[in-house]
């Protein structure tokens, strides 16, 4: 698909925009493209050295450190973001985490991490920006992913807690239709980011992509940029869904049968991929604020 940048950028120019996980990654250059079409945007994050050198980029956007995990945090980070564009038009509730966790004998503190930042951190942003963004040009958007659809092995805690934001942004939208505002949720396969690269830099992940036709289903990865496109192209529509590469959108209404083809697809070598997982220590995609991990 082309990208008509001049469209987008006269429907994009003057948004008010706050993104959460904005250091790095889908939210840094989610940040920066949206800058570049003329939006204001204001961004939230872990990392001040990061956040610094994106807003140097977005024509020294406000920013603040931010645990999506702190209500308290989030609702005072979105009324500053408020005073600071003078309103708010859009929020992109990025923040996430992921790591490998078989359901059996992988490490509990994964799934307790995965649901506290990518469940209750949008939650927490979607609650305290919607009451900004409820009017006749608000948008919101919870990035979600294909794990919510489809499920794969090592990926339950992820899976889980993404599904929980598909939830939470298809009631979000039937919520704000009486105000005029909107909201979508963002579905992606694995992105080129330094996060993908974290995730499967496991000896289990390699295990995974290394055995046979699961290779092709786990370990393909698409340029960032093609997420960014279809993000742009989705925040300047207020769409429903955004999705991408292309082909996302043809899973997600067919789930209920693609379900079944990965169960089969993945388990050549299965078991012994679950005994290297169980054994193995893995970090977060992202260190969090008072983490062990």
């Amino acid at each position: 698909m082309i990208l008509d940048s001049s469209r987008w950028t006269a429907t994009l120019a003057g948004r008010r925009v706050l993104i959460t996980g904005a250091a790095r990654g889908i939210g840094a250059a989610l940040a920066v493209r949206l800058h570049e079409r003329g939006a204001r945007v204001a961004l939230a994050g872990l990392e001040p050295d990061l956040l610094t050198a994106v807003a140097a980029e977005c024509g020294s956007a406000p920013w603040w450190t931010c645990d999506v995990t702190d209500r308290g945090r989030v609702e005072e980070v979105a009324n500053l973001a408020v005073q600071e564009l003078g309103g708010l038009d859009v929020v992109v509730a990025n923040a996430g985490v992921a790591a490998q966790m078989p359901i059996i004998g992988g490490d509990p503190s994964v799934l307790e991490q995965s649901l506290r930042v990518n469940v209750l951190g949008v939650y927490n942003t979607l609650r305290a920006a919607g009451p900004r963004i409820s009017h006749e040009r608000g948008y919101a958007l919870a990035v979600a992913s294909l794990a919510a659809a489809v499920h794969a092995p090592l990926l339950g805690a992820y899976s889980a807690s993404k599904a929980a934001v598909e939830a939470m942004g298809n009631t979000l939208r039937a919520e704000l239709r009486p105000w005029g505002a909107k909201a979508g949720v963002a579905y992606f396969a694995e992105l080129d980011t330094d996060m993908t690269r974290r995730g499967f830099d496991t000896e289990a992940a390699s295990a995974m992509t290394n055995s046979g036709r699961a290779s092709s289903l786990i370990s393909a990865v698409t340029p960032l940029k093609v997420g960014i496109d279809a993000l742009e192209q989705g925040i300047a529509r207020r769409s429903k869904r955004v999705v991408a590469p292309w082909w996302v959108g043809g899973v997600l209404p067919v789930r209920m049968f693609a379900q079944p083809v990965v169960d089969r697809t993945v388990q050549r070598g299965l078991r012994q991929i679950l005994e290297i997982a169980r054994k193995e220590q893995v970090e977060l995609t992202t260190p969090q604020p008072d983490s062990h991990r």
